[in-house]
């Protein structure tokens, strides 16, 4: 389903865990800040809501959103981490800039789930235009950082 007809916030997380004991890193693009801040907040709010604590909530900024793969990689190589959270968010230009990021981003994040082994979550925006990413970072779509974060309580819980 489109995110346009769907809020992103309104996400049901019926995990069979305690995580309060669980240490999650997110990993910020900081392209694009008015956007990944706000996914950002929802992210933590989303954690702490479902239990996590705050110190176990741990941040790293990157430049953009490409260099999340390897801001993910850092994150995930520690063992203390159990997911990883990636936030960015990519806006449609005028020349295909867009798909290369976008692909390569996709694909990073991909790559480093299966090498770790442990949920790298892809909360990356990937809009046409500000407004579009503004509706999905806390407007009228909701926020993608809410989503994200609820991904990775639940596949922590799918782990069991």
């Amino acid at each position: 389903m489109a995110s346009s007809e769907k809020n992103l916030s309104d996400v049901k997380i019926n995990q069979s865990q305690d995580i309060s004991k669980n240490k999650f890193g997110i990993v910020v693009a900081e392209w694009n800040e008015q956007v990944t801040e706000s996914l950002y907040s929802g992210a933590c709010q989303t954690l702490i809501n479902a239990g996590a604590t705050r110190d176990n909530i741990q941040r790293l900024n990157v430049p953009g959103t490409f260099e999340l793969s390897l801001g993910g990689q850092w994150m995930a190589e520690r063992k203390d981490i159990d997911a990883v959270i990636c936030l960015g968010c990519v806006i449609q230009g005028e020349t295909r800039h867009f798909d290369f990021i976008c692909d390569a981003v996709a694909n990073g994040i991909t790559n480093v789930n299966l090498k770790y082994n442990k949920p790298i979550i892809f909360g990356v925006l990937t809009t046409d235009n500000m407004k579009q990413a503004l509706d999905r970072a806390g407007g009228k779509h909701g926020n993608k950082g809410d989503e994200a974060a609820a991904t990775a309580i639940k596949m922590l819980d799918a782990k069991l």
